[in-house]
């Protein structure tokens, strides 16, 4: 019998209909194309009270499938937390102690299959080469996260320092402006100890203009911290702190409203303690910040020790000129009144200024221009 266009219900039926007609199922099978297995098994459906169409295919159990409370836990951490990949959750509740949690890939696709993940997001983070301080405390990045409006008018200008090899936010100072850097250090350094070097960008409030020295980079010298700062439009030379800050905006700010300087001193605290201590970070093979950072053993004291010197020295004027052989140099008003050391440098003809156990400047031996400005530690 050609199939024709008729369904898979019509040809079925027609089958019963021939073996109830003729009385023979080997017949009735050949007259339909099918196998008296085939046969055999629609006569036991139709027996039976079944549906002639074709069953489901659907497994009636799935093996590792999700608890609808698991994936329900999930989709509440990332509601809110809602910059916060698979991974991340999963970590996070492992480290709760939540138990029975699919793998971060099953949690990636809960996430999508519920719309919580666009393809184009994924894409923006791939994984790129990190480079890290092996110690905790060898260097601290900081800079100024962009301001932003306040309910009350005022607008807010949040200081973050963070240290290079734990990621771990050592202070958020909310400020009504950029000035009192030295004092937001201050403050970390009492709480924390003092890193080894700081990191900065080159904008006023770290480094002085047309090659100067700032009050806060002088500061930092007289505690024996070295201030660095980074290349001039390479904003990737910060790029923990800045990497900080877009998961502030994200995990953090865009998702909330501030009163006042007071209220998001507040809340800012609360979130940094959240990131510190709960946060898994995907840098450090998900532990949180604090599981890995340890306060420095450099303790802090407003006290500036004495420095001695141990070879030729000139002092400052107030006006901040050195004056050295013939030359009269200016080096900046930071230094004025200042004693510091001059020291031949035969190998490249120059003359090194240090300020206490930094070089910050150089002379050239020949027509007393300075020629190098970046400071650096003694070796």
């Amino acid at each position: 019998m050609p199939w024709g266009n008729k369904s898979v219900e019509e040809l079925r039926g027609n089958f019963l209909f021939q073996v109830k007609q003729i009385g023979n199922i080997s017949k009735a099978c050949r007259e339909i194309g099918i196998t008296r297995k085939t046969g055999y098994k629609w006569l036991k459906r139709n027996a039976n009270g079944e549906s002639l169409s074709d069953r489901s295919r659907k497994p009636k159990q799935i093996a590792n499938k999700t608890e609808i409370e698991v994936e329900a836990l999930i989709l509440s951490v990332r509601d809110d937390n809602p910059s916060w990949g698979g991974k991340m959750i999963h970590d996070y509740l492992a480290k709760k102690g939540k138990y029975r949690l699919p793998s971060p890939r099953t949690c990636c696709n809960i996430l999508k299959r519920n719309g919580c993940i666009l393809p184009e997001e994924s894409l923006k983070h791939q994984p790129y080469q990190r480079f890290v301080r092996e110690h905790c405390n060898d260097l601290w990045q900081t800079d100024f996260k962009g301001d932003f409006l306040l309910l009350d008018g005022s607008r807010c200008y949040p200081l973050s320092i963070l240290d290079d090899c734990s990621r771990f936010a050592i202070m958020i100072d909310c400020k009504p402006d950029t000035k009192g850097v030295k004092d937001s250090f201050q403050k970390a350094f009492y709480c924390y100890g003092k890193p080894n070097s700081v990191l900065s960008d080159n904008g006023g409030q770290f480094r002085g203009l047309h090659g100067g020295y700032t009050q806060f980079e002088r500061w930092l010298m007289e505690h024996d911290v070295l201030p660095i700062h980074g290349r001039p439009w390479h904003p990737q030379t910060q790029g923990k702190v800045e990497r900080f800050h877009k998961t502030m905006k994200y995990e953090f700010l865009r998702h909330k409203q501030f009163c006042n300087l007071e209220d998001i001193k507040k809340q800012m605290e609360q979130w940094r303690i959240k990131y510190n201590e709960e946060r898994p970070h995907l840098a450090l093979n998900s532990q949180s910040p604090a599981e890995i950072y340890t306060s420095s053993k450099r303790e802090y004291s407003e006290k500036v020790l004495e420095y001695y010197y141990e070879g030729y020295t000139r002092k400052v004027n107030k006006w901040g000129y050195i004056r050295f052989s013939d030359w009269q140099i200016y080096l900046s008003e930071t230094m004025a009144n200042t004693i510091l050391e001059i020291t031949e440098n035969a190998s490249l003809d120059l003359f090194d200024v240090y300020f206490r156990n930094f070089k910050i400047a150089q002379i050239d031996a020949h027509d007393g221009k300075l020629v190098n400005r970046k400071i650096s530690k003694r070796r």
